[in-house]
């Protein structure tokens, strides 16, 4: 039976697509031009670490879901939606390789009134500068009049149970109104509300506000611990009084670091030359800067209570808590955790780790050992540091344990460890 949607990418982003149009009884195909991706999910197991769990893909699969090689499977839907991965390049550009391939693989097989749809994070004007003329060029149709295209960014939050699929609002911007409408049709059929945006442009740069206040929030209250660590204030006890406020203030909490795949974007770099360059966002390179400096931040506070302990780095025993990105997912993604690892590594010391989500973990390719026993390895260990605080951790009980503790992300009891 041919499906109605195609998903070009089967990553954090297209998996969960695919579990919601299943969900919503769409017969789905998986498609993606790394060839290891399809043969994971074809098994049953997830090709991406905090993603859908290999339960999921197998149920998803039992659904009807149809992961395929063939891409003249494509030519045989009525909506594709390219979920295709944009990670950071050396330039700190978001690298559009994948999405490229995606779109020539689909452009290959396009159809006419097919509805075309681009969830990857993008810089503005990706989609009628960069996604178009790879589809019109490919199947010799013409956007807008022979096939529909629209933009919708990803609001995925991974492990958030409250804020689902199907209760987050949708938005999408379309080449033409008669696009929008056709992109509002089909995610009309997956959440309750959608919110048309006034074209492509406005919905990608929709992403880019959303990553953008995250960065820059979390780099407020990150330049806020160092400050308070300095004067001796308990930021911690500041947020708790300060988010009682009911209007003009959210709170952010400071961490070791950003992960996560939501990259701060500055729109005046475009990766292609049809652009017009507009000056950069300031706030966000320096919110970018600020954040890179957290892992250095961290080191300089183990290595003060080593020697505040009479011990040196060079020679201890760190035990790193919790290395993914986020509590309770596996997903290691920018995480933090091995850029502190690294430089603990370089100043001699000796680095173990326990995480209940992570039984393998490399730093420079060499596995890091595992602590079998939290307790064990914490009370063994000259410096145990909370990374990440994943809820199975019983901080009171790792308190009593710790020789010395290290808690970035203020999860401890007051009084309890040495807070960020």
């Amino acid at each position: 039976m041919p499906a109605d949607l195609a998903v070009i990418g089967l990553g954090h982003l297209g998996l969960p697509l695919a579990q919601a149009a299943v969900h919503a009884g769409i017969q789905t195909i998986g498609y993606d031009t790394d060839p290891r991706a399809f043969a994971e999910v074809a098994a049953g197991r997830t090709p991406v670490e905090g993603s859908l769990s290999a339960s999921e893909i197998r149920r998803m699969l039992s659904g009807g879901f149809r992961p395929t090689t063939d891409q003249a499977e494509l030519g045989r839907v009525r909506t594709a939606v390219i979920c295709a991965p944009t990670p950071l390049g050396p330039d700190r550009t978001l690298d559009l390789s994948a999405v490229g391939a995606a779109a020539r693989a689909l452009a290959a097989r396009l159809r006419p009134h097919t509805t075309v749809l681009l969830e990857s994070a993008v810089p503005p004007g990706t989609t009628e500068n960069f996604l178009l003329p790879l589809l019109e060029e490919g199947s010799g149709l013409r956007g807008g009049r022979d096939f529909h295209l629209a933009h919708s960014p990803s609001r995925l939050d991974p492990g958030n149970r409250a804020h689902v699929y199907a209760n987050t609002p949708k938005v999408i911007g379309g080449l033409t109104p008669a696009c929008t409408e056709s992109a509002a049709a089909f995610y009309g059929r997956l959440t309750d509300k959608v919110v048309r945006a006034r074209g492509p442009r406005e919905a990608e740069m929709t992403k880019v506000l959303e990553t953008n206040f995250r960065h820059v929030n979390i780099a407020l209250v990150n330049e806020m611990a160092v400050l308070c660590h300095d004067l001796g204030v308990d930021l911690w006890d500041v947020i708790r009084c300060a988010e009682t406020k009911p209007f003009g203030f959210q709170p952010f909490r400071p961490g070791p670091g950003v992960g996560g795949h939501g990259a701060p974007v500055d729109p005046g770099h475009l990766p292609y030359h049809a652009r017009t360059p507009g000056p950069p966002l300031r706030m966000v390179s320096l919110a970018q800067e600020i954040n890179d400096r957290m892992p250095q931040y961290v080191i300089q506070r183990c290595a003060t209570l080593l020697n505040e302990h009479g011990k040196a780095v060079r020679g201890a025993r760190v035990l790193l808590l919790g290395v993914t990105y986020k509590p309770d997912l596996a997903d290691q993604e920018a995480s933090p955790a091995r850029e502190i690892a690294t430089r603990l590594m370089d100043m001699g010391a000796q680095i173990g780790y326990h995480d209940p989500h992570v039984l393998d973990w490399r730093v420079r390719e060499l596995p890091v050992p595992r602590a079998d026993s939290l307790y064990e390895a914490a009370a063994g260990a000259d410096l145990t540091v909370l990374l990440q605080h994943h809820r199975t951790y019983d901080l009171q009980g790792l308190a009593v344990k710790a020789q010395l503790l290290l808690d970035t992300r203020g999860a401890t009891p007051a009084g309890a460890a040495h807070r960020l």
